[in-house]
């Protein structure tokens, strides 16, 4: 039980670690704790409410499953999270903030379906989940934290971001998930190349995030 219960948790940790650590002014603890929380908390109505569905018969089209049912359902509770407890908290003032507690909010949230998964299905499936899964749920929340970043810190289109900050991780996740759905076989063959690509995007906007705290930090000297 120990070991299902540490292989569970340690990837979310682990990238927890990373994207915390790429914050040039790291957020106080008990926030992210907070966060974290929240989003782990969220697995038990999302689960609630995709049953309600299931036994309605209305998780029948791979298309509505994977997009509205999973994807839709899933970012929406995390992006109501983020703009409930951090949008308007003091401590959310760079840019890059909202990375890091995006991340927070998805990693709870991935952390709690994937001990879940392992108690259910066993210990053998680890290290797919914290490959694809566990990281793909990160990567989602740095799209999500980058355009909540764009929005709080006065940079133009404000209500536009904030609408991004939605539907960029609900379109990508969606088709995360559509791909897992429709290809029975040979699914790494796509899978692993849309990662790569998640992954690229998600250190640009790292990136991007990160130099616009120290634009605005020369401006300010």
């Amino acid at each position: 039980m120990l070991a299902l219960f540490s292989a569970g948790i340690a990837p979310a940790f682990t990238l927890m670690a990373f994207f915390y650590l790429k914050d040039r002014f790291t957020e106080p603890l008990p926030l992210l704790v907070k966060t974290f929380l929240f989003g782990s908390l969220l697995v038990f109505p999302i689960m609630f409410i995709q049953y309600g569905f299931s036994a309605e018969n209305l998780n029948e089209s791979s298309f509505v499953q994977s997009f509205f049912i999973s994807g839709l359902m899933e970012e929406f509770f995390k992006w109501f999270v983020f703009m409930y407890i951090i949008f308007h908290h003091t401590d959310f003032d760079a840019h890059y903030d909202g990375i890091v507690y995006a991340v927070s909010i998805s990693l709870g949230f991935a952390t709690v379906e994937n001990v879940l998964y392992l108690f259910t299905n066993g210990i053998e499936y680890a290290f797919s989940r914290a490959l694809f899964p566990v990281s793909s749920h990160a990567l989602f929340g740095v799209m999500m934290g980058y355009h909540f970043g764009k929005a709080k810190m006065g940079i133009a289109h404000k209500n536009r971001h904030i609408i991004l900050a939605l539907l960029v991780p609900f379109l990508l996740h969606g088709t995360y998930n559509y791909i897992l759905n429709t290809i029975t076989s040979d699914w790494l063959i796509l899978l692993i190349p849309f990662m790569i690509g998640l992954w690229f995007m998600a250190l640009y906007r790292m990136k991007t995030a990160n130099q616009y705290v120290i634009q605005k930090k020369k401006k300010q000297a």
